[in-house]
């Protein structure tokens, strides 16, 4: 497996990691049996990376990922998330508070059923708390032992350089693929300036890229993606030929559509770490194989000009989604 080092920490993690929300909530009913072999099978090919949030089906995803990792805590990189707690109408809102921070990160522990979280992140930036307050909970936490390196998720540029100054920090976790290329124009280069890895999540465009989802009526009934606007249907029909330029190069590669969508993420630079979500096995194994997958530079480019910024139909989130992101 390759590996990639994590921003200035001085953790080393596998170049494609894994998005576990999917084992525990977002995309309907899932088998817990297959969950935990999906985590035992990825620590066997060494994506040790391990993406999770105490959001994550209400704490399950943690306990889950803490019942796959007994007795293999040496070969995980565990990354963790708080600052999303869920309000009685169905919604989130951010929570920066610094006893909340210490209660979060006390409850993750728990249920991962480890002593430290190797990557600690806001999940989203509270507006109403400095983010320096924050940040001040979190260095706590790395202090204590608790927590051995920091990130932020979906944060401006500006609060992730404030916050920074405050603490180093590691990582910053934001969507980016082919289909989101939002981070370029001012995340990516704030990472750059600071030495901060740009954790990518939904690189394979919440599906969308792997052409597995042809129609909004192919999602399943509790699947959130039904939420939003990128695969209301009118969007999705504007999408899908965006998806054949993809398509086209796959086959002519002889590779999966999400190897190539992947390929060209990794291509983007040593401090991109794409964490990929699944609920198989199978699927697990073919993101892994991208790595062995190289793109030519007039290939990217092609890619580059399919999926230009600003070029999918619909927006990522709803606008109170939005809303949370980028501040």
């Amino acid at each position: 497996m390759q590996k990639r080092p994590l921003g200035n920490s001085a953790l080393e993690v596998s170049a494609i990691g894994l998005g576990c929300m999917p084992l525990s909530s977002g995309y309907g009913p899932s088998d817990e049996a297959e969950a935990l072999a999906t985590l035992h099978r990825a620590l066997d090919l060494g994506v040790n990376f391990l993406d999770t949030a105490d959001l994550y089906g209400g704490g399950h995803n943690e306990t889950l990922i803490g019942r796959a990792i007994a007795g293999r805590r040496d070969e995980a990189v565990l990354a963790s998330k708080f600052g999303q707690v869920p309000q009685g109408d169905g919604t989130v809102r951010a929570d920066g508070r610094p006893d909340y921070v210490t209660a979060a990160c006390e409850a993750s522990l728990t249920r991962l059923g480890v002593e430290t979280i190797d990557l600690y992140y806001q999940h989203r930036v509270d507006p109403e708390v400095a983010i320096e307050e924050t940040v001040g909970a979190m260095a706590r936490l790395v202090e204590a032992g608790k927590v051995r390196a920091l990130g932020l998720s979906e944060a401006g540029a500006e609060t992730l350089r404030r916050a920074h100054a405050t603490h180093p920090f590691s990582a910053l976790q934001s969507e980016y693929s082919l289909w989101t290329r939002d981070p370029e124009p001012e995340i990516l280069p704030a990472c750059r300036e600071l030495g901060i890895s740009l954790v990518c999540f939904s690189p394979l465009g919440r599906g969308f890229l792997t052409g597995a989802v042809r129609r909004r009526d192919d999602l399943g009934e509790n699947d959130y993606r039904r939420t939003i606007p990128r695969f209301e249907q009118a969007n999705f029909d504007d999408n899908l030929a965006q998806l054949a330029v993809l398509e086209d190069l796959a086959r002519a590669k002889g590779c999966s559509t999400a190897q190539i969508a992947l390929s060209w993420l990794l291509a983007r630079g040593g401090d991109i770490l794409p964490i990929p979500g699944t609920r198989t096995r199978n699927h697990l194994e073919d993101n892994a194989a991208a790595l062995d997958l190289v793109l030519s530079a007039d290939e990217c480019a092609a890619l580059d000009g399919a999926f230009a910024s600003g070029a999918a139909s619909g927006a990522r989130y709803r606008p109170a989604n939005l809303a949370m992101v980028n501040r």
